[in-house]
């Protein structure tokens, strides 16, 4: 008995407050995504395409996308697995009888990995495991991520592969010899597969490319020496990037990402055998070019790249009224004290989450611009001030890598495609809030906190949108704070 207590606390000491504070942000993420997940027994939104899709892919039947077919195949594998289970609420909207967990299933597992994955790249760029577990909480609570993650959509795998990608190569440059080089080639194949999801995977393959050349320029300009990391940095990252050779960043990052890009086209190409490689790559680039128009004409939702950092025009992925006397196969009953009420799931995300989290990056570039670079420019030994913006320099290389190509796009663009994009801006957030919980000043303490306790209470308030819970008319308008959101 002595022996197993003696374990027992040993195993407890380990499993340190950290673990288990990660462990709750997935729990809670997998709490979020899989609860009422049969919820709406139709198809949502994009599932009209992805879902029926995957079911070609399981038929052998032709079928064209205009995206790269990985998403469609891992939806696919979600529904043929879920042949192992019997479920009651079924419908044959895909041409295969089916219930709506089958073809979402997946998609709420891989969404709930994301914010271990996000808390995951922040203790990486930092060793600060509050600031990982503000990252991924942060993650968590927010109803983008949310809502993309409870539908058979494919934007939420472009997202989880990519930041997968670049976790597993920051981790890489902490390594050595053969690790090294396994962790590597794991980063390049999920860059590749993130590309294979949507080409504007390409966003988190382009800022490591960039982060790269900036820290190979600074230590052309001899300027490596003279930055002091961090104390509480293990290793510097950035000096680590700085001494990677051109020849293993493009062989693990460029040709095993085309490699397997190549190799996930094998399956769809032989369902397809009228096409090849490069027509089907013509037609896809056909549609985007030539085949998409733009303005309100072409989809209700459309938006402008510039008007996603503020979240004007949100979508509703599913909107109906139903009254007690309805009876409907797809909506689940009223409760007994709405006379009349409203099922909605809006793609949008946590309002002040998403409004800080913008203010995040405006603030860092202000402090890039007015500190960091008259520091550099001015004086060598002013240098140290340029330290701590190191991981804001990743995190905003990162940002406009994945946001500022959608300026040169004129077809027709919604607010999901600031996903990739948005990820950064919430670790930006979780930076600041992590500093200024850590920060000697009491005022600063007190924002921290008041900002963590006020987006919670956000995410509560605009849950049932997120979930598609029942609203009265009245509680619905309340939380449609602008015009623009309905």
């Amino acid at each position: 008995m002595h022996f197993l207590l003696i374990t027992s606390y040993s195993f407890l000491k380990k499993f340190s407050g950290f673990a288990i504070a990660i462990s709750s942000i997935f729990v809670l993420s997998l709490t979020l995504r899989f609860w009422g997940l049969e919820r709406f027994n139709t198809l949502v939104f994009d599932e009209v395409y992805y879902a029926k899709f995957a079911v070609n892919y399981l038929n052998g039947t032709e079928v064209f996308d205009a995206h790269p077919p990985l998403g469609k195949y891992i939806i696919a594998v979600g529904i043929w697995l879920s042949q192992l289970f019997a479920f009651q609420n079924t419908n044959d909207l895909t041409g295969q009888v089916l219930s709506p967990i089958s073809y979402r299933w997946m998609n709420a597992l891989v969404g709930s990995c994301i914010p271990i994955v996000v808390a995951g790249i922040a203790y990486q760029l930092s060793d600060r495991r509050s600031y990982a577990v503000l990252a991924g909480f942060f993650c968590a609570i927010d109803g983008f991520f949310l809502v993309e993650s409870r539908y058979a959509l494919i934007n939420i795998y472009l997202v989880f592969f990519g930041l997968l990608g670049q976790w597993l190569f920051l981790i890489s440059l902490r390594l050595k010899n053969d690790r090294k080089a396994l962790i590597s080639i794991g980063a390049g194949i999920c860059f590749g597969a993130s590309v294979s999801v949507k080409w504007n995977g390409l966003g988190f393959l382009l800022g490591i490319y960039l982060v790269y050349s900036i820290a190979r320029l600074v230590k052309y300009l001899d300027l490596k020496e003279n930055i002091t990391i961090e104390a509480n940095l293990k290793k510097s990252w950035f000096k680590n990037i700085a001494n990677l050779k051109l020849i293993h960043l493009v062989l693990n990052l460029a040709f095993i990402p085309a490699i397997i890009y190549l190799l996930i086209w094998i399956p769809h190409l032989q369902l397809n055998p009228t096409e090849t490689f490069w027509s089907v790559h013509q037609k896809i680039l056909s549609y985007h070019q030539t085949g998409v128009g733009t303005g309100a004409q072409v989809h209700p939702y459309c938006s402008r790249w510039y008007t996603w950092p503020l979240m004007l025009r949100p979508m509703s992925y599913f909107y109906d009224r139903s009254t007690q006397n309805d009876i409907h196969s797809i909506l689940p009953p009223l409760p007994t004290y709405f006379n009349e009420g409203i099922y909605d799931v809006h793609l949008m995300g946590n309002p002040i989450l998403w409004w800080l989290s913008g203010g995040a990056i405006s603030i860092l570039i202000l402090w890039g611009l007015t500190e960091v670079l008259p520091s550099v420019f001015s004086s060598r030994s002013q240098l140290s001030r340029a330290n701590s913006f190191l991981i804001p320099l990743y995190l905003l290389t990162n940002y406009f890598a994945n946001f500022l190509p959608w300026i040169l796009v004129r077809r027709c663009t919604f607010i999901y495609l600031y996903m990739s994009a948005f990820i950064f801006s919430i670790l930006a957030f979780s930076w600041l809030v992590d500093r200024w919980l850590n920060c000697d000043r009491l005022s600063h303490k007190i924002w921290a906190m008041s900002t963590i306790l006020i987006s919670v209470f956000a995410f509560i308030f605009w849950l049932p949108v997120y979930l598609g819970l029942p609203l009265s008319i009245e509680q619905f308008n309340l939380r449609m704070l602008l015009k623009s959101w309905i």
